[in-house]
C-alpha cells in the first residue's frame, strides 16, 4: 500500500511541477501585447553577448586551472576544490558587495593603482559572471579528470610521456568530452542572471532581457511586453538546454584500480604556471570572500531595524522552498526507478527541462495570472519559495536518483527476503542510507533560496522583502557600512543553515 502511496506521491509532484510550469506559459501566451521592437532585439543581443562572453571567459579559464590542479599534489588540495563550490553557495548581492570592495572604484585594486576603476557596465557583468561559473567549469573539467584511471597516468609516467603526450592522450579527448556542456551551461546561467545586471547594468546598453522584464512589470506596468519578452527568454533557454541535453557525454578512459592519483611529470616552467595560477585563481575567488567578512564586520553596528524582520522573511522563504523541493525531488526520484526505462526518461527529460524556466518567466506569467485576483505582494513569500522549488529540482533530482538506485540494487532483495516492504522499507532501510543526500540537498535548495534576488523583487514591497532585497536597497541608497553589515548577516545564515542540513543528514544516515 505504502509503494501505491509512494508512487502516487511521485506522479502528484509531477502534475504539481508540470502546473507551476505550464499555468505560467498559458498566461503568457494568452497576454496580448506586442512583440519586442528594435529595443527589445537591442536587449536580446547584449542578453546573447554577455552571456557568450561570459561563458567563453569562464570556461578559458578553467582549462588551465584545472590543469593545475589536476598536475600539482599539495597539502589541502582536496579542500581547496571543496571550496571552489563556495561561490555557489554565496548570495549573488552578497558576492557583487565583495566583487565591488575589491574591483570598484573605492576599492582594494583601485587603491593599490592609485586610480578608480569603473566596472559598471559589461565589464562588471562579465566579472560576476566569471567570478561565480569559473569554479563551476572548472569542477566540471575536473570531472573529465577524474574518470582518467590513475594506472594509466602512471604508465603514462614511466614511459616518459611528455606534455604535448599527456595532452594528446588525456588533455584533449577530456577537453573535447566536457568543453561543450561546460560553456553550454554556463551561458544558460548567464542568460538567466538578474541581479548582475539589476546592479551593475549600467543603463540600456547593459539591459539583459530578464532586467527588462523586471522594468516592465515593476516600472512601467506594461504586461504585455513583459510576457513577450518572457517568452523570447523561453524559448532562448528551451533551446540552449537543449543542447546542452544533446552535447554532454561523458569521457571514456576504461576501468582502473582506485589507486592513488599522482603528479605528472611537466618541465619546470609549467610547473612555476601552475602555482602562479593557483594563486591567482585564489585571489580571485578568496579575495572578495575576505572583503565581505572585513567589512561586514565593521558595518554590523550601522544596520537598521528592518534588518531583523527581513533575515526572518528569507528563512521562512527558504526554509519553505527547501523542504517543498526536497520532498517534491524524493517523490519524484523514487517514481522514476519504479518506471520503466523509457517513461522514465521522459519524466526525467520533462523535470531537467525545468531549468529552461527561468524564474523571472515563472515569475511574469504568476504576476500575470495573479493580478486580476489579488495584490500579488500579498503572496510575494509563498509565491517565491514556490518558484524557487521548482528550480532546484532538477539538482536535487540528480542527487537523489543515483543514491536510490544503489539502495534499491544493494538492499531491495535483502529487504524482501526480511519481510520489509511498502513504508517499512522506507522507513527502515532506505531513510537512513538516504539521509546523507537528503541532507546535503535540503542544504542546497535552502541556501540557494536565502540568496535569490529574482522573483521576491517582482511581487514583494519594499518594506516586506527578504534580506537580499533590503541589502540591494542600502547598496542602491550608499549606505555602503549598513549593506557590508546586512552582506555578513545573510552569508551568515546562508552558509549556517546549509552546514546544519549537511550535517544532521551526515549523522542521521549511513554511507552507502
Amino acid at each position: 500500500m505504502a509503494g501505491r502511496a509512494g508512487a502516487l506521491a511521485g506522479w502528484a509532484a509531477l502534475a504539481a511541477v508540470g502546473l507551476v510550469c505550464l499555468a505560467p506559459l498559458l498566461a503568457l501566451l494568452a497576454q496580448p501585447g506586442n512583440w519586442p521592437g528594435a529595443y527589445g532585439w537591442s536587449v536580446l543581443r547584449f542578453t546573447l553577448m554577455q552571456a557568450a562572453l561570459s561563458a567563453l571567459i569562464s570556461v578559458a579559464l578553467a582549462v588551465p586551472l584545472a590543469g593545475a590542479l589536476v598536475h600539482r599534489q599539495f597539502r589541502g588540495k582536496a579542500t581547496a576544490i571543496a571550496l571552489l563550490g563556495a561561490p555557489f553557495l554565496l548570495p549573488v548581492v552578497v558576492a557583487i558587495f565583495g566583487l565591488l570592495a575589491v574591483w570598484g572604484r573605492s576599492g582594494w585594486v583601485s587603491d593599490l593603482l592609485g586610480t578608480p576603476i569603473d566596472i559598471y557596465g559589461l565589464k562588471g557583468i562579465l566579472l560576476v559572471h566569471v567570478f561565480f561559473n569559473l569554479p563551476l567549469a572548472t569542477r566540471l573539467v575536473l570531472q573529465g579528470w577524474a574518470m582518467v584511471p590513475p594506472e594509466q597516468l602512471r604508465l603514462g609516467a614511466q614511459l616518459g610521456m611528455g606534455w604535448r603526450g599527456q595532452w594528446q592522450v588525456f588533455g584533449a579527448p577530456i577537453l573535447r568530452a566536457t568543453l561543450p556542456g561546460a560553456f553550454l551551461v554556463v551561458f544558460l546561467f548567464c542568460i538567466t542572471s538578474f541581479a548582475a545586471a539589476l546592479i551593475l547594468g549600467g543603463g540600456p546598453k547593459a539591459t539583459t532581457v530578464e532586467l527588462a522584464i523586471y522594468q516592465a512589470l515593476r516600472l512601467e506596468f506594461d504586461l504585455g511586453a513583459a510576457a513577450r519578452l518572457a517568452l523570447v527568454q523561453l524559448a532562448l533557454c528551451l533551446a540552449v538546454g537543449l543542447i546542452a541535453l544533446r552535447l554532454v557525454r561523458p569521457v571514456q578512459f576504461g576501468a582502473g584500480l582506485a589507486l592513488q592519483p599522482i603528479a605528472l611529470p611537466r618541465p619546470k616552467m609549467l610547473v612555476w604556471l601552475d602555482w602562479m595560477i593557483l594563486v591567482l585563481a585564489a585571489g580571485f575567488i578568496g579575495l572578495p570572500i575576505l572583503a565581505i567578512a572585513l567589512r561586514g564586520l565593521v558595518g554590523l553596528g550601522d544596520m537598521p531595524a528592518s534588518i531583523l524582520p527581513a533575515l526572518a522573511r528569507s528563512i521562512g522563504v527558504a526554509l519553505g522552498s527547501g523542504l517543498l523541493a526536497t520532498m517534491a525531488a524524493l517523490a519524484l526520484a523514487g517514481l522514476i526507478t519504479r518506471l520503466r526505462q523509457g517513461l522514465a526518461r521522459g519524466v526525467e527529460l520533462g523535470v531537467m527541462l525545468a531549468l529552461a524556466a527561468s524564474p523571472f518567466v515563472l515569475g511574469t506569467g504568476l504576476f500575470i495570472l495573479f493580478n486580476p485576483i489579488l495584490d500579488p505582494s500579498d503572496v510575494a513569500l509563498p509565491l517565491t519559495a514556490l518558484v524557487n522549488a521548482v528550480l532546484i529540482l532538477p539538482l536535487l533530482l540528480r542527487l537523489f536518483m543515483p543514491a536510490l538506485a544503489q539502495i534499491k540494487a544493494d538492499y531491495g532483495r535483502l529487504a524482501q527476503m526480511c519481510g520489509l516492504a511498502g513504508f517499512a522499507q522506507f522507513r527502515f532501510v532506505t531513510l537512513p542510507l538516504l539521509a546523507r543526500p537528503l541532507g546535503l540537498g535540503m542544504g542546497l535548495a535552502v541556501a540557494l533560496s536565502m540568496g535569490d534576488l529574482g522573483v521576491i523583487t517582482l511581487f514583494a514591497s519594499p518594506d516586506a522583502g527578504t534580506l537580499p532585497m533590503v541589502m540591494h536597497r542600502l547598496m542602491g541608497s550608499y549606505q555602503t557600512a549598513a549593506a557590508a553589515g546586512a552582506g555578513l548577516v545573510l552569508v551568515t545564515a546562508t552558509l549556517g543553515l546549509f552546514y546544519v542540513f549537511d550535517k544532521m543528514g551526515a549523522r542521521l544516515g549511513h554511507r552507502i
